[in-house]
């Protein structure tokens, strides 16, 4: 931090960056708390939600989803499997191929755990007025433009 303010006064935020601070370390919290309720880690956790969000993968295609190796993919699959939360099958039209598929009840499981927050993050939405949701999804939208645009393009 003293490196930060060698370089000048870090930029004014205001209530906002706080307020964005403060929803970064509870999502962050929450994650863990759906991990813990899976009895997952952080990457287990990130697998299933690519193979919720994606629908079954190879290995080779979940392992470039979580940026890590094959080998450690297939760590935390075997760990995943172990726990019913997914299942391997043969690929569709490949048959030296296999993919990874998530559990119908490791699914219902986690999004149980989800659907009080988005239930709730629903109700805050639907108080607000039109103009204002615009407003709001205008700014959260520049916000991930500004995140995005900080985040170093990978090879």
């Amino acid at each position: 931090m003293d490196e930060l303010r060698k370089s000048g006064p870090l930029p004014d935020t205001g209530g906002i960056g706080e307020q964005l601070r403060e929803i970064s370390t509870l999502s962050n919290l929450f994650q863990k708390h759906v991990g813990r309720s899976l009895s997952v880690n952080d990457t287990d956790l990130s697998a299933m939600e690519h193979l919720m969000k994606e629908g079954p993968l190879s290995p080779s295609d979940l392992a470039r989803h979580l940026d890590i190796s094959t080998a450690a993919t297939t760590v935390v699959v075997d760990r995943l499997a172990a726990l019913g939360h997914v299942h391997r099958e043969p690929h569709a039209h490949d048959r030296r191929k296999v993919v990874v598929v998530p559990s119908p009840a490791s699914a219902q499981a986690a999004f149980e755990t989800l659907i009080p927050m988005l239930a709730g993050i629903s109700g805050v939405a639907s108080r607000l007025s039109e103009s204002d949701r615009e407003t709001v999804e205008r700014f959260l939208a520049d916000v991930i433009t500004v995140y995005s645009a900080a985040i170093p393009a990978r090879d």
